[in-house]
């Protein structure tokens, strides 16, 4: 949610600032600001509700606002409505400091009624600006010392960027649970809160760390701990091309995201098979570790969460050990049972989920061994864990996930690959067989995609509806919970997933005439009673449209009324073949309803509140 880019150097910020503010879009956002200063100006800000576009109109791209030092931010609402004044930058009274915050500051009320006792007045209705305020309630000529001390004042998570007229020679950056980086150049620095803002300015980047400040100049960046002391930043290089997080020719990023499925699930796994054997060289869990595990928590949010529920099918049958997959957002409130025997698997795309993030650490506290999954290489749930494990999708920009959730699933399947050969709990034929498929799975992926035609034409029949129900048995309703998400989260239409065993215990009161039901039947061993299943809604007058694979194709256009068809593969692998027509039925739909694809109404891609 929300982003933050800073700019301080030797070229005009204010358009450096909406190009990386356009890169951040993806975040989701409700209104835009900016704050540049120069000497004829001083320091000045604009802001504006609505699409990034709106600001960019007022300020001519840039042009009427000068100056080389500056800050910009895109709103997620969380204190106050949308609105041009709650916009950040947030700014103190005098107007001599701005702020721009992701994050929420718990203790506001308590802050703004102590200053309000001071005669100091509020115009907005943010958390954000009682940082503003008590900025220049503590600032005496030392803008570093005040954040300091306003640090120690403030509860809550936080990522900030702020800049003061009387001193416009830097810009500071502060964070605590909320993602914040520096980009390194010669002549200039950023701060921001995610990479793709600075990436086509600079490929060298540090992350900072909770309780950390920094101060950034033209010509330099010092990063000093929680007692104001210098310390040495590990700086990081990114590898991925600018083109990664551009369209491409693509009308949408979640359309181009889809494509680039194949090749971002080659790029995890290939690189971890050799000579037939999957290789972790980054895991040092070995056999008698995984002997005393008396459970694997799952823990993650969203699509993630969809992952962790395939998971547990999987796992549970190759290494006959309990797996129990929650959601981050309940973890901490459920007394989970976690020993130092448990393995907890933390699954984030981004690595700073904040439920996901806050989750891991009560897990930790507990005793467990962490093991993450993320996407962002230096993130905070990497940093934290005891092993992680990078998924290669490079940057994904369109809120709702596509190929994030298809490189979570490769990594499981090599995880649960690798548990079973160090517990001997599979049989080297079985396991031969499956790293063979596995390596399959991007060209069966990339046969799906070459008739997505054929999933544009269903779209066209069904976009109209109201209500949408998945169901599936088994591993099939694991990935219907992700196929209705795709599909309610883009196109706005009601949809739930439903294990089909369990339609007559309420589900099937809801079935009438032209409900439209998606029946996965793709776990063959449970083929006819999904059948049966679909024979039931559709006495009921449901529409069905019916997904398996080609050996069972025949069988079920008997009883459905549209049939997609996937390659066949083996029975663990299913998962990643059936989600790429669900995630293009979505888009389709939600592109013939005139939805915002890649920006969906209220959502955000990295959700770092609670």
């Amino acid at each position: 949610m929300c982003g933050i880019v800073g700019y301080i150097g030797r070229e005009e910020a204010a358009p450096v600032l909406l190009d990386g503010l356009a890169r951040l879009e993806y975040r989701g956002y409700d209104s835009a600001g900016l704050a540049v200063f120069s000497q004829q100006d001083g320091l000045k800000v604009v802001k504006a509700k609505g699409r990034l576009k709106v600001l960019a109109d007022m300020v001519q791209g840039g042009r009427t606002i000068h100056g080389t030092v500056g800050l910009g931010h895109t709103r997620w609402a969380t204190h106050g409505e949308p609105s041009d004044v709650n916009s950040h930058p947030q700014v103190s009274a005098s107007g001599r400091i701005a702020v721009v915050h992701n994050g929420i500051i718990e203790n506001y009320v308590e802050i703004k009624e102590f200053l309000q006792a001071k005669g100091i007045k509020f115009v907005s209705q943010t958390d954000t600006e009682v940082v503003a305020q008590l900025l220049e309630y503590y600032y005496e000529g030392d803008i570093l010392d005040a954040v300091s001390k306003v640090l120690s004042r403030i509860q809550g998570a936080y990522a900030f960027g702020i800049i003061c007229a009387d001193c416009p020679d830097r810009l500071i950056a502060a964070r605590k649970d909320s993602p914040l980086i520096l980009g390194y150049g010669e002549g200039f620095h950023f701060l921001a809160s995610d990479v793709t803002a600075v990436i086509k300015y600079t490929r060298e980047v540090c992350y900072l760390e909770d309780g950390e400040i920094a101060v950034l100049t033209a010509d330099k960046a010092t990063v000093y701990d929680a007692y104001l002391q210098p310390i040495e930043k590990e700086k990081h290089h990114v590898d991925w091309e600018v083109s990664a997080a551009e369209k491409g020719g693509y009308e949408h990023f979640m359309a181009k995201e889809i494509m680039e499925e194949p090749k971002a699930f080659r790029d995890t796994i290939s690189p971890r098979i050799h000579n037939g054997h999957v290789v972790l060289d980054n895991l040092n869990i070995d056999g008698a570790y995984l002997e005393q595990i008396d459970k694997i928590y799952i823990i993650a949010c969203g699509s993630s969460y969809h992952v962790g529920v395939v998971a547990k099918y999987i796992m549970e049958k190759t290494l006959r050990r309990p797996v129990e997959v929650t959601l981050a957002s309940e973890f901490r409130y459920c007394q989970p049972l976690v020993t130092q025997h448990t393995l907890a698997i933390v699954i984030s795309q981004s690595g700073e989920t904040i439920d996901t993030l806050a989750a891991m650490r009560e897990a930790r506290r507990l005793g467990a061994r962490i093991l993450s999954i993320v996407n962002v290489v230096g993130s905070s749930i990497a940093r934290e864990s005891d092993d992680v494990l990078y998924t290669w999708a490079g940057p994904e920009i369109a809120v709702a996930t596509t190929k994030a959730y298809s490189t979570q699933l490769a990594l499981i399947y090599l995880i649960t690959l690798r548990f079973a050969e160090l517990l001997g709990t599979i049989e080297q034929g079985e396991y031969d067989k499956i790293v063979a498929e596995l390596l399959l799975i991007p060209t069966k992926m990339e046969q799906i995609l070459n008739n997505k035609e054929a999933i544009q034409y269903f779209a066209s029949i069904y976009f109209n509806h109201d209500s949408v129900f998945f169901i599936g048995r088994n591993i099939d309703y694991a990935i219907g919970l992700e196929g209705s998400l795709k599909l309610k989260e883009i196109s706005y239409i009601h949809s739930e997933a439903y294990a089909a065993g369990e339609l007559k215990h309420g589900t099937i009161s809801l079935i009438e005439d032209g409900t439209l039901v998606v029946a996965l039947a793709s776990h063959t061993a449970l083929f006819e009673k999904l059948m049966s299943n679909v024979v039931e809604v559709k006495s009921r007058g449901a529409d069905v449209i019916g997904l398996t694979v080609e050996s069972k194709g025949d069988e079920m256009k008997k009883t459905v009324d549209s049939a997609i068809l996937v390659p066949d593969t083996h029975p663990m692998l299913v998962p990643s073949l059936d989600v790429i027509p669900l995630q293009l039925f979505a888009y389709y739909v939600a592109l013939m309803r005139g939805c915002d694809i890649d920006k969906p109404r209220n959502l955000a891609k990295s959700v770092t509140v609670e």
